[in-house]
């Protein structure tokens, strides 16, 4: 029996239907068979299992459009939504002239009152954070 080469990877993943991310690692077995090709298995938890990199299904809604990414990001993103948030420093704040090209009539970045309404950025995981099950 010839020997089999094997090399340790992990993958972090996250469901772009319903925001459930996770992580997993595998054992990757390089074979050759009886006919001299070379084959991969895929082992978790000593069960040989699908290649993570051909069609992935979420595990909470079975979607199959799932972000493959480094091992670590999905695991930083939970610790960084659970710590505190720094309060910005007090300082001047910058108002749009009208002059500047704010769109429809100049009144964008004015809120109901009158006031000067924040901008905020949004980035896929403000979205998919609220879609996101608790483990139970």
């Amino acid at each position: 029996m010839s020997e089999i080469a094997v090399v340790h990877e992990s993958y972090s993943f996250a469901c772009m239907r319903c925001g459930h991310g996770w992580e997993q690692s595998y054992v990757i077995e390089h074979h050759v068979d009886a006919d001299g090709r070379e084959f991969v298995q895929y082992v978790v938890n000593d069960q040989v299992v699908p290649s993570p990199l051909s069609r992935p299904a979420c595990s909470n809604c079975d979607n199959h459009v799932i972000r493959i990414m480094r091992p670590g990001r999905v695991a930083s993103a939970r610790d960084a939504a659970h710590r505190p948030q720094p309060t910005p420093p007090a300082g001047p704040v910058e108002v749009p002239t009208a002059g500047s090209d704010s769109g429809a009539g100049g009144a964008a970045g004015v809120g109901a009152e009158g006031g000067q309404k924040e901008v905020h950025h949004w980035h896929l995981s403000d979205f998919l954070h609220s879609f996101q099950r608790k483990a139970s």
